[in-house]
């Protein structure tokens, strides 16, 4: 398994923006073979000392924090399944109006240690 990991600054007036894009994502993840998707907004965030989820993203007055992740079945179909997405006309950024800033957008690619999770 391989996880993808995206965490994003989102106005709370934005979200029905957002959700549609999010679901062709989540759509287009799962037709180069992602197990599934998850797109969480924070509900009990916490600003922290040192550093938090807001503080990562700049966020701003009226922002919330969108935590989403991609599941893979391995490193390599999410590799390939990255290609594809990104060369895709309908995933280009001038395709669509982004409803985020996408500078304070942070991803990254995981590989789990523990799994507890029913996915294999």
């Amino acid at each position: 398994m391989y996880i993808d990991g995206f965490i994003m600054p989102l106005r709370d007036d934005k979200l029905s923006d957002y959700t549609p894009m999010a679901e062709m994502f989540s759509r287009k993840a799962k037709e180069q073979g992602a197990i599934g998707s998850l797109e969480a907004l924070g509900d009990g965030l916490e600003h922290g000392h040192t550093t938090d989820f807001f503080r990562a993203v700049k966020a701003e007055d009226g922002e919330n924090i969108v935590f989403s992740i991609v599941v893979w079945p391995d490193k390599a179909t999410r590799d390939a399944a990255w290609q594809k997405i990104m060369a895709d006309p309908e995933m280009q950024p001038d395709a669509m109006p982004m409803p985020f800033d996408g500078k304070r957008m942070f991803w990254g690619g995981f590989k789990p240690f523990v799994n507890s999770l029913e996915i294999k």
